[in-house]
């Protein structure tokens, strides 16, 4: 069995439990919030950004979430500058080129301002300027991707909420609390199991040459 913590991560906390700035300005880690001993980050989430945070103490399990090759999807809660268009949002499906290369299609839906705790310090607020939101689901962990996606498409990132990552969701984890699952580590995949063994018999052939 593995422990699974899902944690609300606040705004401009580093999802990481120490920080190692050079320039000695102390910001918020993890370990100012959760104290529990023997859990890693599956994944990361950006010091901006807010929202879901997963951790874990099994391996297999950060391996399963954090890991490109798995392509979890991961669905953020977007608040952006100006009133989103429907190009906007089929440029965001069908993929948007980046300076490393073209997103993977992406799930894109305008939505309704959610009913969520308000950031602090806010958003800069602008009267002659309208904001929308948008919920964007990929499989991809490019830096900054989401930001980049919508910037490229003319609607820079205001707020940027990390609500579900694969099964898991934030349900109503307020910024900074966190509930602990005991959940099964991923089986390892019957392939893998037997080029586990052959690389064990390859082994033994070789130190019985050696003693020969």
């Amino acid at each position: 069995m593995a422990s699974l913590i899902l944690f609300n991560k606040p705004f401009q906390v580093m999802s990481q439990f120490t920080d190692s700035a050079p320039d000695g300005q102390a910001r918020a880690t993890l370990a100012d919030w959760i104290k529990v001993p023997d859990v890693y980050p599956a994944g990361r989430l950006d010091y901006d950004s807010e929202g879901l945070l997963l951790l874990t103490d099994n391996g297999q399990v950060q391996n399963r979430i954090a890991s490109p090759r798995q392509k979890m999807p991961k669905t953020y809660w977007v608040q952006v500058e100006g009133q989103l268009t429907d190009e906007a949002l089929a440029r965001l499906r069908t993929g948007v080129v980046l300076k490393d290369g073209k997103t993977k299609p992406a799930r894109a839906e305008a939505m309704p301002e959610p009913d969520i705790w308000p950031r602090q310090p806010p958003i800069r607020h602008r009267p002659s300027v309208p904001t929308s939101w948008l919920e964007l689901t990929i499989t991809e962990g490019k830096n900054r991707q989401v930001r980049r996606m919508t910037a490229a498409v003319g609607f820079p990132t205001l707020r940027l909420i990390r609500y579900r990552i694969g099964d898991w969701s934030l349900d109503n984890l307020a910024p900074g609390e966190f509930r602990t699952l005991t959940i099964h580590p991923p089986a390892t995949p019957a392939g893998a199991r037997r080029h586990v063994k052959a690389r064990k018999h390859s082994s033994d052939n070789r130190r019985r040459h050696t003693k020969s």
